[in-house]
């Protein structure tokens, strides 16, 4: 099938912003952004999100959708995000999903129906009382006698996704599982064309994520931190646990030099990114350009240009 939206991914430090906004400057498109932590409003540094300038004049969708308080999730992006890329083709322009986050990627691609989410009702409030006062053992016992699929996945001790699980069958009286198998079965919303980029040698991508966790600390992330905790940002809360946030975060409370900070924050950097490239080499259909010590964007812009009139996308 001729695809209909272009997405561009690849594990973090690898320039897909930079090759995201020359591919929307040269095809008339508009960048998507499938970051979890970019959608979140005040946490810029760390998230490594375009500046205006950066943003070269396209326009740049969900991205500070959401405060760093609130629990954000794959469905609510979905959700969120869906109706864009729809009303993008609508106007005749190219979307083009770019990001790290293969999970919001494939979601976004397949237009997953979730599971109706009820929200902060009154039942997720009589799950949540129930699990303190009755023990997560006896909501587990209940899960597994209702959706026994689920509950194998699911570690004991998961008390969030425990709850979410019996909450969902005891609104819409259908396990989990099964709204998760009907989606699966549905057919992709949207046909992509996937480049991924990355680096032919791991040690040219740990000196590239270094030297960013060093331009972040230059840039003033500390002070963006100890600003997000002086809000009263919970350093325990979804946001907060980004790679960059929680390391500095905790060295701050700890009384340690943010130094050690950041050189734990290049180390989960390296393994994230080790995580990415799994995720993403499953993808069959990705074409890979791979840099070499240095990203010379020229190359890549041409071999993607390339790419996008041979399938038709343009």
């Amino acid at each position: 099938m001729t695809p209909n939206v272009l997405v561009v991914c690849g594990p973090t430090a690898t320039g897909k912003t930079a090759l995201a906004v020359a591919l929307a400057q040269r095809f008339q498109g508009e960048v998507v952004s499938a970051d979890s932590m970019q959608v979140y409003r005040g946490m810029d540094i760390g998230t490594a999100k375009p500046t205006a300038q950066e943003r070269g004049g396209v326009p740049h969708h969900m991205i500070d959708v959401a405060d760093p308080g609130e629990d954000y999730s794959v469905a609510r992006y979905v959700a969120q995000a869906v109706p864009i890329v729809d009303d993008i083709l609508a106007r005749g322009r190219l979307p083009i999903i770019a990001g790290g986050t293969g999970l919001y990627i494939d979601h976004l691609i397949a237009g997953r129906r979730f599971a109706p989410f009820p929200g902060q009702g009154s039942l997720r409030q009589d799950l949540q009382r129930r699990a303190k006062e009755e023990g997560l053992p006896t909501l587990w016992a209940q899960l597994t006698q209702a959706d026994p699929e689920t509950a194998a996945r699911l570690h004991p001790n998961d008390a969030k996704r425990i709850i979410r699980a019996l909450e969902v069958y005891l609104a819409t009286g259908k396990p989990l599982s099964q709204h998760n198998r009907e989606s699966r079965a549905l057919p992709n919303r949207y046909t992509p064309l996937t480049i991924a980029l990355s680096f032919r040698e791991r040690p040219a991508l740990w000196a590239r994520i270094d030297r960013r966790v060093d331009q972040m600390m230059a840039r003033g992330l500390e002070g963006e931190v100890r600003g997000l905790l002086a809000a009263g940002v919970s350093p325990r809360c979804t946001a907060m646990q980004a790679i960059g946030y929680k390391e500095l975060a905790a060295a701050i409370q700890d009384g340690r030099p943010v130094e050690e900070g950041a050189e734990e924050v290049k180390l989960r950097s390296r393994q994230y990114a080790k995580r990415q490239l799994t995720w993403f080499r499953r993808a069959p259909q990705a074409h890979w350009f791979l840099w070499e010590e240095e990203a010379v964007f020229s190359s890549a812009l041409a071999f993607s240009t390339e790419l996008i009139l041979d399938s038709g996308l343009q």
